[in-house]
C-alpha cells in the first residue's frame, strides 16, 4: 500500500507564505502524476497543482503566480510553495498520487490564511 505522508500546514498571516510537502512510500509499479487539491469548509474539493515527472505542471487559475509545484524524484516528495497566501486559500490541502488503476491521498494538511 502506498502511503503519503503530508506535513508543512499552519497559520499563517495574509501575504506571508508556506511551503507543504508530501512524501510518498511504498512501491509503485506505473508512471505517476503527483499534485494538490483542496477542500474549504463547505466548499467542493478543487484541483489546485499538479506535476508529472518534475517536468510537466498545471495550475488552478486562482494560485498561477503565487504557487509553485516542485517534485523530488530521488525521495519521491512533492512540494507546493504558496506565496502571497490570501485568506481564501484557506483550506484543508491534499496530497495525491495517481499510478494508474489506482489513487492514492494523503491526509489533509489545514492551511488557514488570517486577514
Amino acid at each position: 500500500q502506498v502511503q503519503l505522508a503530508e506535513s508543512g500546514g499552519g497559520l499563517v498571516q495574509a501575504g506571508g507564505s508556506l511551503r507543504l510537502s508530501c512524501a510518498a512510500s511504498g512501491s509503485i509499479f506505473s508512471f505517476n502524476v503527483m499534485g494538490w487539491y483542496r477542500q474549504a469548509p463547505g466548499k467542493q474539493r478543487e484541483l489546485v497543482a499538479v506535476i508529472i515527472r518534475g517536468d510537466y505542471t498545471n495550475y488552478a487559475d486562482s494560485v498561477k503566480g503565487r504557487f509553485t509545484i516542485s517534485r523530488d524524484g530521488a525521495k519521491n516528495t512533492v512540494f507546493l510553495q504558496m506565496n502571497n497566501l490570501k485568506p481564501e486559500d484557506t483550506a484543508v490541502y491534499y496530497c495525491y498520487l495517481v499510478a494508474a488503476p489506482a489513487t492514492y491521498w494523503g491526509q489533509g494538511t489545514q492551511v488557514t490564511v488570517s486577514s
